[in-house]
């Protein structure tokens, strides 16, 4: 009698790590595609922070106090709008497309009313620079856009689906 182990099913076992189920190359498929979203937002959030911080200087030195307010606020206008399709789309990432699809254009809605109304809300206050608010605004949305975008370019993702289980 000796103690080695009793010989198993070569078919159950899974070789050099390689995902043996379809249920396991789809979790690669979207873990592939969830990495390059997941850096394109840490790179969308570093490069609006940097101009979050660079525009509040700079208005600061032209416009003192009511253009540090533009700044912010146009930062956080701009950085929200763009920053959560990013964290929408990481979110529905394992959604069908049409679910996904259905939360984007939703969540699209829904934070354009909130812009809207935070700058009804805002516009006869004479507290913050209108031309810091826009300006940031407007390169918060292209910096960052800019930033994910080119990120999600870069990326060394799968642009298909595995297809092995077919």
């Amino acid at each position: 009698m000796t103690n080695e182990p009793a010989p198993q099913d070569p078919s159950s076992e899974q070789q050099n790590g390689a995902p043996q189920t379809e249920s396991e190359v789809r979790e690669l498929a979207i873990s592939a595609h969830t990495v390059a979203l997941r850096k394109a937002l840490y790179v969308g959030i570093a490069g609006w922070l940097a101009l979050s911080v660079l525009s509040v200087v700079v208005w600061m030195l032209g416009d003192g106090t009511s253009g540090i307010w533009g700044a912010l606020v146009g930062a956080a206008i701009g950085g929200f709008f763009v920053l959560t399709t990013a964290i929408t789309t990481l979110a529905t990432a394992k959604s069908p497309a049409t679910t996904m699809g259905a939360v984007l254009m939703g969540t699209w809605l829904l934070k354009l009313l909130i812009v809207l109304g935070v700058v009804f809300v805002i516009r006869d206050f004479d507290f913050y620079s209108r031309p810091a608010l826009v300006i940031t605004m407007v390169l918060s949305l292209i910096v960052v856009l800019a930033l994910e975008t080119w990120t999600i370019v870069k990326a060394k993702a799968p642009a298909v689906e595995p297809d092995i289980f077919r």
